[in-house]
């Protein structure tokens, strides 16, 4: 199956506009393999919706985020290991920010 980046947009909750085109479009550049997992970036969204958690393109780095948003420490817990499952099996870098329960997707292993 193929996406378009104006699907990923549409999967994700963005406007079809300008700036978020130019913000899918240079994190494409900047990952690694992106074209490899654009599909499986939404299914990852997917999975993780009900725990309180996303995939969203990030505002400060050009990369699309994994983001935790929940005090609660199971749905935490959850997402962690969803997440981490997902990284193993499209063998993709991960980037854990410092004291946050964030995540960047650098790209995929060689």
């Amino acid at each position: 199956m193929k996406i378009t980046n104006e699907g990923i947009l549409t999967q994700l909750g963005y406007n079809i506009d300008e700036n978020s085109t130019k913000q899918l479009e240079n994190i494409e550049k900047n990952t690694p393999g992106f074209e490899n997992i654009k599909k499986h970036i939404i299914t990852l969204n997917d999975h993780l919706k009900h725990l309180s958690s996303y995939v969203a393109m990030s505002n400060s780095n050009p990369y699309f985020k994994i983001k935790i948003d929940t005090d609660n420490n199971e749905f935490i817990e959850e997402a962690k290991d969803i997440i981490n499952r997902w990284a193993q099996k499209y063998n993709v870098n991960l980037q854990k920010v410092q004291n946050k329960e964030t995540y960047y997707i650098l790209g995929v292993q060689k």
